[in-house]
């Protein structure tokens, strides 16, 4: 049961770190230099791992894979971020 719980907690951590990331990135850092860096997304989710270690030891129902999927997450939307912030802006 609980296996389950830490199953559900960490696909909905990744999801939303991927969702956030991408929206900050693509928003906030279109004009900035950082998005032209080719490993942006890779150093993001290993930093966001890290950061989350220390929730995942504190809180017992989730295990190890909820920080790894945070970091997945967060590394998967600043790389798919940085790629929208190449385009050029729609006007409405």
């Amino acid at each position: 049961m609980f296996e389950l719980i830490g199953l559900g907690v960490a696909a909905t951590v990744g999801i939303f770190g991927h969702i956030r990331s991408r929206k900050f990135v693509s928003q906030r850092l279109r004009f900035t230099s950082v998005v032209e860096k080719p490993g942006i997304g890779i150093a993001a989710g290993v930093i966001a791992a890290i950061l989350a270690s220390p929730v995942v030891a504190v809180v017992p129902i989730i295990g190890t894979g909820t920080a790894v999927a945070f970091g997945a997450g967060v590394g998967t939307g600043v790389l798919l971020g940085a790629r929208d912030a190449k385009k050029p802006l729609l006007r409405d």
